[in-house]
Parts: structure tokens; C-alpha cells; sequence
């Protein structure tokens, strides 16, 4: 803990230098950091395969192109985030000019997930140094390989009272919150969310957190099922179903319901291979973080009917692309965010009852929508709330930069991503100017002057 407290007091001192700094100096921070994560791409790449077999393909996509991009966007755009922005004032405060003036919130916590281990600690501290705050980072201690690597990284690219890597299990973490932060971002599990939120109201420490949830998909009668089928087995299988938006669950017309198994099966075939044996070796399909994961689905998915009887291997933590086709609402599989590559299909005759069930349950990250009818679409966006929403495709929001991410409710609070990180980061500050001539004044006692009595009349009018 004492080297913990030296580290953080180390970053509260040099706080207010990189608070100061300029667009340029904040940019070529930024800069240094891309071309670490290009020249340490190979590593990147290894050690999540190292973690949990995540295909190179997938690393590519999902963890080293994303944090690229977020620092590509930044760099384009930090010059107008920065820049105090004039906003209008009121008549009765003529004379005066106002303007929010955008401030580092200071020295911040960024407790990274497992999951996406690279991307989801890269991109919040993306925007916490775009923001002039310094940082500690804590990646998870389930992938231990791809920590070491953004260790690595980080302490080639920045001084440790800017930013710094600290490894270490769960007390680490806690010992971690026990510090007066001036900002805690956490992607997790709900429930760990709850103890970060808990543990930052004692230093008042404002919170990011990045949750998750069941996310459903609503499939409509008019839809391209073959098209369907393949982006919901995509956005599904990504990362083994290690995805925080992943879809969870799917509501399909009954009378689709067959037709869409057996295109699903297809998907499965085609992309993973034609016999379990394939599936089992293929390098596209990541594997369980770890044993209890393993165990935790292996067992709820254990009774249920699955679309293909392939079998889990405890030994590689392999639980098989599985749909599971005969759901019903109260099964177990039905309690808790998924996690993993399982999909119950339930079926539906109205998308009313489905709307019902989205409100009964806690808020989701995403929620999907396949549909040609508009009012359809209108209907459930009007009558549901989720983090985010796509339509017609699954987890694509997350690529675009000019889009808020992040929960609500039990999937979360607060959002980053593009300027919406930025603002994360930022204290707004509201700063009024006085020029030379004023009215307010004219507020001032005695109340009972001719002046006073004009400016209070006004006021009146002015309602």
C-alpha cells in the first residue's frame, strides 16, 4: 500500500503541469502512444491468444484497431474539444460573457475488464489523457499475459507520474479505491460495479461504469432471415460471447422459428466447421477466461435442448457454439447476462408481450431491432431503454466515434467514446466575465429606488 500511496501522490503533484498542458504536447503524448501499439501489434496479438485463445483476426478488429482509431479521432478533433466553448446569456445579465471552460478532472482510476483486456483499458485512458488527467491503470488479473504487454506499453510511453500500470489481484483493486480519486472508470459485472460505487461514495469520487446486462434481439415477421441469422451468429460467437453487448437472447415470430435454426446451423458450419471435431480445432472461436466461466455455463447449459450436441471441453475451456432452442423464460439460462457463446431462441406471437418482458427485466446495454416496418421499430425504441440500440444489425454502435457508449440503469452509468470520453474526464466549468457596463446592480438594495423598482418590473415582464 505504501507504493501505492507514493505513486498516487506522485501523480497528484504533477496534476496541475498536466492539467496545463497544450493541444500539441497532449497530442504527441497520443501519438507516442499509437505508435507503441503498432510496433508492439505482434505482442498484443500473442498475448491475447495466450489469454484465451482470441483469434488474431479478432485482436486486430476488436482490440488494436479500435484503440487506433479512438486516438486517430482524438488527435483530429482535440483542438475544438479544448476550446472553451461560448455559450448565450441571459438580458437581465447584460454586460456579461459566458463560457464553459473544459478542466482535467485530475488524477484518475481506470480498472480494466477481461474481456476485451487491451481495447476497453486503452480507450477510457485514450480519453482521460486527451482530457490532461493523469492515470492508474489497472488491468485484469485473469489476463495476466495481455497486462504485462500494456505494462509494457505504457511505461515506454509515459513518465509514471502521468500514467502507470499497477498489477495485482483483487486486494490491489481494493486497495486502489481506498485512494481520493478524482475519477473512477470501471468496465465490469454489475454486481463488482456496485462495490466500485460503494467504495468511491466514502472519498465522493465521481463514477464511470461500464456494465452489461441481457441484451436482446427482436426479430420482425419481414425480415431477410438468412441475412439475419448470419449478423446475430457474428456479433454472438465474437470473442468466444465474451461481449459486454453480445446478444443475449433472441424473440422470434413462431412461425420463423425453424427456418431460423436451420439457417443458424449454417452459419455455424460454415464458419466454424462442419463436424464437432472441426469446431473444436478451429483458431476462429475463443475460448472461456477461465475455469469457473467454463464451469458456470457448461452446468446451466447442461439439461437444455441445443441445436448441435457438440461437447464441452473442460480441459481447453471450450464450451461450443451453441443455440439452445426450446427456452422458456424461468430457465436458469434466463437469470444472468450469458457471457459467453450461448443464445436461447423464445419465440413470440406479439411484440407487445416482448416489450413487456424488455420493461419487466433490468435495463439492458444494447438492444437489437430486425425489421422493415417502421412503426415496429418506432414501437419498441418508444417503449423500451437500453445503453444503445441498432437496427437491423448487432454491435456496430460501437464503431462510430460521434456516439455516446455506455449503460443505464443496471448496465451502467456515464458514457465515452469520441468527445463523449473526453467530457467523462472533464470537469465543464461555468465561467461568467463582467465587461464594463451591467444591469445587475440594479438588484442591489435599497429596493425601493425608482431604478430598482424599473428593474424588478422588467424582470416581471420578462416572464
Amino acid at each position: 500500500m505504501d507504493d501505492l500511496n507514493a505513486l498516487f501522490k506522485a501523480q497528484v503533484d504533477n496534476r496541475w503541469t498536466m492539467s496545463q498542458t497544450t493541444v500539441k504536447e497532449r497530442r504527441d503524448l497520443l501519438l507516442k502512444l499509437k505508435h507503441s501499439i503498432q510496433d508492439h501489434r505482434e505482442e498484443i496479438k500473442k498475448a491475447l491468444h495466450d489469454d484465451f485463445r482470441k483469434p488474431h483476426a479478432e485482436s486486430e478488429l476488436t482490440e488494436i484497431h479500435t484503440a487506433i482509431d479512438e486516438i486517430n479521432f482524438a488527435v483530429k478533433k482535440l483542438k475544438k474539444w479544448m476550446r472553451p466553448k461560448r455559450v448565450p446569456t441571459p438580458i437581465v445579465l447584460f454586460g456579461s460573457m459566458s463560457f464553459i471552460k473544459y478542466e482535467a478532472k485530475g488524477v484518475v482510476l481506470i480498472l480494466a475488464p477481461w474481456n476485451y483486456p487491451f481495447s476497453l483499458l486503452m480507450n477510457p485512458l485514450i480519453a482521460a489523457i486527451a482530457a490532461g488527467n493523469c492515470a492508474i491503470v489497472r488491468p485484469s488479473e485473469k489476463t495476466i499475459a495481455t497486462g504485462l504487454v500494456i505494462k509494457k506499453i505504457l511505461d515506454e510511453v509515459f513518465p509514471a507520474n502521468i500514467v502507470k500500470t499497477v498489477i495485482g489481484n483483487i486486494d490491489v483493486a481494493e486497495k486502489l479505491l481506498e485512494l481520493p480519486f478524482d475519477h473512477i472508470f470501471f468496465t465490469g459485472s454489475t454486481n463488482v460495479g456496485k462495490m466500485v460505487m460503494a467504495a468511491a461514495a466514502k472519498n465522493l469520487t465521481p463514477v464511470t461504469l461500464e456494465l452489461g446486462g441481457k441484451s436482446p434481439v427482436i426479430v420482425d415477421h419481414d425480415v431477410d432471415l438468412a441475412d439475419c441469422a448470419e449478423k446475430i451468429f457474428w456479433g454472438k460467437f465474437m470473442n468466444g460471447g465474451q461481449t459486454c453487448v453480445a446478444p443475449d437472447y433472441i424473440f422470434i415470430p413462431e412461425e420463423l422459428k425453424a427456418e431460423f435454426i436451420e439457417l443458424f446451423k449454417k452459419q455455424v458450419e460454415k464458419r466454424f466447421g462442419e463436424t464437432s471435431v472441426d469446431r473444436l480445432k478451429t483458431e476462429d472461436f475463443a475460448r472461456m477466461v477461465d475455469v469457473k466461466a467454463f464451469e458456470r455455463l457448461a452446468t446451466k447449459i447442461k439439461d437444455e435442448k441445443k441445436l448441435m450436441e457438440d461437447e464441452t471441453q473442460k480441459d481447453q475451456r471450450f464450451i461450443p457454439p451453441t443455440l439452445l432452442t426450446d427456452v422458456q423464460l424461468n430457465s436458469p439460462i434466463m437469470e444472468d447476462e450469458i457471457f459467453g457463446p450461448i443464445l436461447p431462441v423464445l419465440t413470440y406471437k406479439n411484440v407487445d408481450t416482448v416489450i413487456d418482458y424488455i420493461r419487466a427485466n433490468p435495463k439492458p446495454l444494447a438492444l437489437y431491432i430486425f425489421s422493415k416496418n417502421r412503426k415496429t421499430i418506432k414501437k419498441v425504441l418508444m417503449g423500451t431503454t437500453s445503453g444503445g440500440a441498432v437496427i437491423n444489425h448487432v454491435i456496430l454502435h460501437l464503431a462510430n466515434p460521434h456516439l455516446p457508449f455506455g449503460g443505464v440503469g443496471h448496465s451502467g452509468m456515464g458514457s465515452y467514446h469520441g468527445e463523449f470520453g473526453f467530457k467523462t474526464f472533464s470537469h465543464e466549468r461555468a465561467v461568467l466575465k463582467q465587461g464594463k457596463f451591467t444591469l445587475s446592480n440594479l438588484y442591489f438594495p435599497p429596493y425601493d429606488t425608482f431604478m430598482s423598482r424599473l428593474a424588478f418590473k422588467i424582470l416581471r415582464w420578462l416572464e
